[in-house]
């Protein structure tokens, strides 16, 4: 799974430009949780790339965010006013969750980065301990305060994404929010002061009362629902009955490796869990 998440063009971060960039850009202009997409000629969607935001006709922040360059294009996220409409026609506002599956992977990457860094800034002006207005931090990705000196960088929040299997079958289960028929991998937010290891025992105990033994790493991807990073594993069964806690977990159940329920695809950690576990079981026990 190594480098699955990485972005499909050549990306290269950075804090700013040496130089503005004289050509187009990619612009991820950003509201909330919404961004600006373009419809194209054949229906798919992208983002704008124009030489300069304003030609998009919205209110936009003051500052423009240097994300960094994607196959040696600039790369920006910038805030907007999300309830005026686009100059141009074809430009439209949708929620990043809208654009899972739809985006093209590297731009969806992109965006989320945009809207978390937007995010941040737009809610992190002034210091939290003086009440000073914030400034930028020259070698960060984090804003300083000229008087008292705190630093304040964009908020990520850690979350275990946990595996269980049990020989040809995997543990599957259903949030509340989840659709009927709709399954996925336990998940949860690591707490202060827990490893991630500890964050896998606990989450799969509390969610479906169940004990784990043996884990190893598999996998992370960037979640910006709101400021996630799911960072996956895989464990093995030790002992307990299934009891879902039915306030986070609803439905629970042990599928075969050969007849899974409908999941999220393979853009997602989950989704590419589920694949490894599926390739690794056909290896083991055959595709039959």
């Amino acid at each position: 799974m190594e480098g699955h998440y990485e972005f499909i063009g050549r990306f290269e971060p950075v804090l700013r430009f040496a130089a503005p960039p004289v050509d187009a850009a990619w612009w991820f202009i950003c509201d909330g949780a919404r961004l600006l997409v373009n419809r194209q000629p054949d229906g798919s969607l992208s983002v704008p790339l124009v030489r300069q935001p304003a030609w998009l006709g919205l209110p936009l922040d003051q500052t423009p965010h240097p994300l960094g360059y994607l196959d040696g294009v600039p790369c920006y996220g910038l805030g907007a006013d999300g309830g005026v409409s686009p100059a141009d026609p074809n430009g439209q506002w949708m929620d990043l969750r809208r654009l899972f599956d739809r985006l093209p992977a590297d731009l969806f990457l992109l965006a989320g980065r945009a809207i978390q860094i937007v995010a941040w800034d737009r809610t992190h002006r002034y210091c939290g301990h003086c009440g000073t207005a914030l400034v930028f931090a020259e070698n960060d990705r984090a804003k300083q305060c000229p008087a008292c000196s705190l630093r304040q960088f964009p908020r990520l929040a850690p979350a275990v994404m946990a595996m269980v299997v049990r020989g040809s079958e995997v543990l599957l289960a259903r949030g509340p929010e989840f659709p009927v028929g709709l399954f996925s991998i336990l998940a949860g937010f690591v707490e202060p002061g827990e490893t991630l290891e500890a964050c896998v025992r606990r989450e799969v105990y509390e969610e479906v009362g169940i004990f784990v033994g043996p884990m190893r790493y598999l996998g992370s991807q960037p979640w910006p629902f709101p400021h996630s990073l799911m960072i996956g594993f895989v464990c093995e069964y030790a002992g307990g009955d299934l009891q879902p806690d039915g306030v986070e977990i609803v439905e629970a159940d042990w599928f075969d490796y050969r007849h899974l329920p409908a999941h999220p695809s393979a853009m997602s950690l989950a989704g590419k869990l589920l694949t490894h576990f599926v390739a690794d079981c056909e290896q083991r026990f055959g595709s039959s």
